[in-house]
């Protein structure tokens, strides 16, 4: 899937929010489903493969919402860049110090 990204996206700064990377002119969203579970290798396979082939050609940026359950930190970084993330941190510290809301992309809070 390709997204259009810009219009009244592109229009906000992206220090007015959480969401970075309103620049961005199109999103490459890539997902595999299949039925037959006999398939899953080879569907895993050819979604990975898909993805190293067209990596090169890719912003080194994320959106949140597409990261893989196992992005880390790392995945966090490509999101949101350290100028948002820092902020996140001191938000998280300072409304749910004790971690609760933990699931998904995790934001952990400043200590």
């Amino acid at each position: 899937m390709l997204e259009h990204g810009e219009g009244a996206m592109g229009r906000v700064p992206e220090s007015a929010t959480a969401f970075a990377h309103r620049g961005w002119s199109y999103n490459l969203v890539i997902t595999s489903a299949w039925s037959d579970p006999k398939d899953t290798d080879a569907n895993i396979a050819w979604t990975r493969g898909f993805f190293a082939a067209m990596r090169p050609y890719l912003s080194t940026a994320a959106y949140v919402n597409y990261l893989s359950g196992d992005a880390g930190s790392e995945g966090l970084q490509a999101a949101y860049g350290a100028e948002t993330l820092a902020p996140l941190t001191a938000l998280k510290a300072r409304y749910d110090p004790s971690n609760l809301f933990r699931m998904n992309q995790n934001v952990v809070p400043r200590t």
